[in-house]
């Protein structure tokens, strides 16, 4: 079956992407790019299964039965390479939920919990909310004779913000948001060795897994040795994959026993007990029927980033760098050849080109002088978008 990825109208349909344009600070008919789901529809076979239990017509409480795991662990495995159990499944609403809870399953106030920014902000809301203490080890950002750069860690100052602030808890962005990195085995290795040295348990999101671009692949962080396993949460779901991030639903998976009843303990404390019902139908059958949907989305996807890196690279006179990102659908824009600063492009963008991007301070100040791009939309969307980028510079 062939499908076509077609630009949807959200608007009037209460999407943060497009409703919302007002109550932060945009005019009404900006052109949006920020948060990341896609603007075209998810699989017909997940639409189908959504739909034949609409017709049930009954929306009572649900439950996981044996199945919906094995769907899961089968994607898992076949794109990834790695196995799991079904007693290390732990079902949450979503993954920030199950961020916020592992801080507060293994952690107490006051205590020290690692970051790595830029990156994805509600890490250093759920830690700040719960009243812990952000600890920041920022990537470095390291340009090649081209200009062009891309993020690496730096393991010694890992390490020290560790031993230095007496860090129980890392939250890791595997592969990364905002800078698309696909952090490889022996990256991944090392931070391992370093937690396993400290005592440190590592949370590691695992969202954007799924969308890896070739000749890299995912690393599921748990699987780099046996001992990761045993310090690891691992947070995955469909959200990203299949554009469902409104149903609510993700599969987290904690192989050790201890840590998983502390946090299945600290997750009952909030209330939540059953899933969405048609999350649960929609992820079962994202997972069970949605490979060739998701390839071709991939695929789709794929040219977008490429058609994107090409024409801001050509005609914005070098005032703007960015490659291809090794995973995810967003694009990480350096915008660091610019004669004004940080808050002066903000404002262009925002004022001047009518655009909602997302803005790179707001992943830590390393984040200043980038921009954000989702680009799961049409190409004639995003034509316009870049068309207008380009033209404020």
């Amino acid at each position: 079956m062939s499908y076509d990825f077609v630009f949807v109208d959200r608007k009037n349909t209460d999407c943060l992407k497009f409703d919302f344009a007002k109550e932060r600070g945009y005019k009404e008919d900006c052109l949006s790019y920020w948060v990341a789901d896609m603007d075209f529809k998810t699989a017909p076979e997940i639409l189908s299964a959504i739909h034949n239990r609409v017709e049930h017509g009954i929306f009572g409480y649900t439950g996981y039965k044996d199945h919906y795991f094995e769907a899961v662990a089968q994607w898992i495995k076949n794109n990834h390479s790695y196995d799991v159990k079904r007693e290390w499944l732990v079902e949450t609403p979503g993954v920030v939920f199950a961020l916020a809870t592992a801080v507060k399953a293994f952690t107490e106030p006051g205590d020290s919990v690692l970051i790595q920014p830029p990156v994805y902000y509600p890490f250093k809301n759920v830690i700040l909310k719960n009243e812990r203490k952000v600890v920041t080890s920022p990537l470095v950002w390291k340009k090649d004779k081209n200009g062009f750069g891309r993020f690496e860690i730096d393991f010694d100052g890992f390490e020290n913000k560790i031993k230095e602030n007496k860090v129980r808890l890392f939250i890791l962005c595997n592969p990364h948001n905002p800078g698309g990195r696909s952090w490889t085995k022996d990256e991944l290795k090392k931070i391992a060795d370093i937690c396993l040295k400290h005592n440190v348990i590592v949370v590691s999101d695992e969202i954007h897994s799924d969308f890896v671009w070739k000749p890299n692949a995912h690393t599921v962080f748990a699987s780099v040795c046996e001992q990761a396993q045993k310090i690891t949460v691992t947070c995955t779901s469909p959200s990203k994959s299949f554009n469902l991030a409104g149903l609510q639903v993700s599969n987290i998976f904690i192989a050790d026993e201890n840590l998983r009843k502390r946090f299945m303990s600290e997750r009952d404390k909030t209330g939540y007990d059953e899933p969405n019902t048609l999350g649960l139908v929609a992820a079962e059958a994202a997972y069970r029927s949605g490979k060739n949907w998701f390839d071709g989305a991939s695929e789709f996807i794929s040219s977008n980033l490429d058609f994107a890196v090409e024409y801001l690279n050509k005609n914005s006179n070098g005032k703007l760098k960015c490659k291809k990102p090794e995973a995810t659908y967003l694009l990480w824009i350096d915008c660091s050849a610019l004669c004004y600063d940080d808050a002066e492009l903000n404002r262009r963008i925002k004022k001047d080109a009518n655009l909602w991007l997302d803005p790179g301070n707001i992943f830590g100040a390393e984040g200043k002088m980038f921009q954000r791009i989702n680009v799961a939309t049409s190409r004639e969307y995003l034509q316009r978008g870049l068309e207008r980028f380009v033209e404020i510079l």
